[in-house]
């Protein structure tokens, strides 16, 4: 008599490139005046965010069932690059630029933390973006610039504080790139459903 093995089970996750909107919560949970993740797409209810992007904030966000991705990506010793283009207050300098590259002292949770090496770059022109809503208030008298700034870590609020400590509040914040994986041509609340495999070869993962 033959003994027919039992079907191996095959796993289904689901990977989710988003450009988050301004103002809108990283959660699918309702929040009473907020906006939420649910809104923009038909999410599968196993389906969560790897890493967050805080209300203010806007650009590039994962999400996925496959836990182990967010292990991958979250993990400091893997040390992913995170491309962020910056709106601040004032005119950048150079003397700035070279402190956000070299390192500084900023306060995450009450205590201080000296951030890692980064790339930072003043951007000539404006980068071409989706329209934020509502849109950075215009001020005559107050210029401002754009940089491009590139990490390996991601503490909380860790942009903010950086331009803040070398005097240019970020007016403006999104996150732009994951290694390789970019925002670019897509508009604000556009949710991609993608390959793992393309996703793997983007993140440089393996």
């Amino acid at each position: 008599m033959m003994i027919k093995e039992k079907p191996k089970r095959v796993e289904s996750f689901s990977y989710f490139v988003m450009y988050k909107p301004f103002k809108v919560l990283c959660q699918f949970s309702q929040a009473e005046g907020k906006r939420t993740l649910k809104e923009f797409f038909d999410f599968p209810k196993d389906v969560y965010p790897v890493g967050r992007l805080d209300e203010d904030t806007e650009g590039l966000l994962i999400l996925t069932n496959y836990t182990s991705l967010n292990n991958k990506l979250l993990d400091p010793k893997n040390s992913h690059i995170r491309t962020y283009l910056i709106q601040v207050e004032g005119i950048i300098t150079d003397e700035a630029l070279k402190k956000l590259e070299s390192g500084l002292a900023i306060k995450i949770r009450g205590e201080r933390h000296k951030t890692k090496s980064a790339k930072a770059k003043f951007l000539v022109e404006e980068p071409l973006l989706p329209e934020r809503v509502p849109p950075i208030r215009f001020r005559k008298n107050s210029p401002t610039s754009w940089i491009e700034l590139s990490l390996t870590e991601g503490k909380n609020h860790q942009v903010r504080k950086m331009t803040a400590a070398v005097g240019f509040p970020t007016l403006r914040l999104i996150r732009w790139k994951i290694e390789n994986l970019t925002a670019e041509k897509m508009l604000s609340g556009d949710v991609l459903e993608i390959e793992k495999t393309e996703l793997y070869h983007l993140l440089k993962l393996s």
